[in-house]
């Protein structure tokens, strides 16, 4: 049934942007067709939340020629609906970011339309899948413009444009031309999972899942699960897999035991939220430094939903050294012996590594990394930041080589992933950083679009002729 408070949600949104609609309409002087083939100003690669906010980030601003592409069907894009296992969001419901500052287009006026204002009042995080409703509904009531059913798997500079190639799911290849591209890709997107070399060489594939892959949690039913590590992702697999009916679930980490402070919380402030990117790289070092240090902890709630099960156990500075087959089982080597296991889930998060990604592998080798532009002082040090691009002021990727023949395409490339982070703070990954990240971001792009158009503009406002003063007799008489 046709939900009327939802139906008049929507109506409202289109009455509150009739009403900020000025200086809102089309003007960048784009390029319309390169050999006959239409040219985008703006390529935004993924259909979630970032690259939501980002398409209506630019339409609020006048650029309008953008188009969005989702490697998924529709119905099925977004973690939310795929490989998340948590209950909620682990945000506070309180946090806004794709409504860009729009009271009825925020997740409360969502939610508060689609349940009422009692259940928000008691409501602690949202559910996931109201998440992804959320969206749905912010994607369809702004009618953004997303194709799905692309998957980006070349990046090409010809003719001053970029030239994208994608592949549907049937392998059919289609092409775009862009003036600019931004990269929504999510966590994965500068990289990929990481599955530690010795489970992917020693232990077949039908014996472990990362967590991001399908997992069959009812066929782990009476069996014991080895958990690696000891994030939010671990230990919601975790629990998925007890509520399945496993026998005993193992979540083994590197540390001690787990972290108690969330960095996020303290991010979530207007001063670190809006000027970050502003600081000097070694104070951004630093942060950084502190707060991968800090690492997340699970959510509380997530712990507990594993911990009511008997079958649950911790082990604290339990490094899996080496695993092993035996028949239908693993052996995994720790430093206090070995532990048994019928199925192993790996919760070790992911890589940045730009040649492992179809899109940017051609070009990796001369994206500038912090590792090439900073040097941390003495017992400092950080491999893992060093990995992460060093983005330009407006998120763009920045050459390795500056005389190298992809520097120029490199600069029309905005990184709006999780890797973007040491560079730019929470931005387009991050729910929480959405509100200042994505204006940030598209007031970037629309200032690249001017300035590179400037004397286009200057040509228009040359040919500008449209009288407002019509005549210059007295009010009510004709001029002879």
């Amino acid at each position: 049934m046709p939900n009327k408070a939802l139906n008049d949600l929507t109506r409202q949104v289109h009455e509150d942007l009739e009403k900020i609609a000025y200086a809102s309409g089309p003007w960048v002087s784009s390029v319309l067709t390169h050999h006959g083939e239409p040219v985008l100003d703006v390529a935004v690669i993924g259909g979630g939340q970032g690259g939501l906010a980002t398409s209506f980030a630019l339409r609020r601003i006048g650029v309008h020629n953008v188009r969005v592409f989702e490697r998924a069907v529709k119905g099925q894009a977004g973690p939310w609906v795929t490989f998340a296992r948590m209950i909620t969001l682990r945000t506070p419901k309180h946090v806004t970011g794709p409504d860009l500052g729009i009271p009825s287009l925020t997740p409360r006026a969502w939610f508060e339309a689609r349940y009422g204002a009692d259940a928000w009042r008691s409501l602690g995080k949202i559910d996931r899948r109201d998440w992804q409703e959320y969206l749905d509904w912010y994607r369809d009531t702004l009618s953004l413009p997303v194709e799905h059913d692309r998957e980006l798997v070349e990046i090409t500079w010809q003719d001053g444009l970029l030239h994208l190639g994608f592949k549907d799911q049937e392998g059919s290849l289609h092409s775009v031309w862009a003036r600019r591209l931004v990269l929504a890709t999510g966590i994965e997107g500068s990289g990929s999972w990481h599955v530690p070399e010795f489970v992917r060489n020693n232990v077949p594939g039908h014996l472990y899942a990362h967590t991001h892959q399908p997992i069959d949690f009812e066929a782990l039913r009476g069996k014991r699960i080895g958990v690696l590590g000891g994030g939010a992702s671990a230990f919601d697999n975790a629990a998925t897999a007890l509520e399945a009916g496993a026998q005993s679930v193992a979540v083994c980490i590197r540390r001690k035991t787990l972290p108690r402070i969330n960095p996020y919380r303290w991010m979530e402030n207007a001063g670190f939220l809006a000027h970050f990117p502003a600081l000097p790289d070694l104070t951004r070092w630093r942060f950084m430094r502190r707060i991968f240090d800090l690492n997340q902890p699970p959510p509380q709630d997530t712990f507990w939903r594993c911990s009511r099960h008997d079958g649950f156990s911790f082990h604290g500075d339990t490094p899996w050294l080496d695993a092993r087959r035996d028949g239908e089982t693993i052996r995994v080597t720790t430093p206090h012996g070995e532990k048994v296991f019928d199925f192993l889930i790996i919760g070790t998060g992911f890589v940045i590594d730009f040649s492992k990604r179809p899109e940017t592998a051609s070009f990796a080798q001369n994206i500038a990394l912090w590792g090439d532009r900073f040097s941390a002082p003495e017992g400092e040090e950080s491999a893992v930041l060093d990995s992460y691009p060093y983005l330009g002021p407006q998120s763009q990727f920045l050459p390795r080589e500056p005389e190298h023949p992809d520097s120029a395409m490199l600069g029309m490339i905005y990184n709006f992933t999780f890797a973007a982070t040491p560079s730019m703070g929470l931005s387009g990954a991050s729910i929480s950083g959405m509100r200042y990240g994505v204006d940030r971001l598209a007031r970037a792009i629309a200032g690249d679009l001017f300035v590179q158009d400037g004397e286009k503009h200057l040509e228009s406002l040359l040919a500008y002729d449209a009288e407002e003063l019509v005549s210059l007799g007295r009010e009510g008489e004709e001029q002879a």
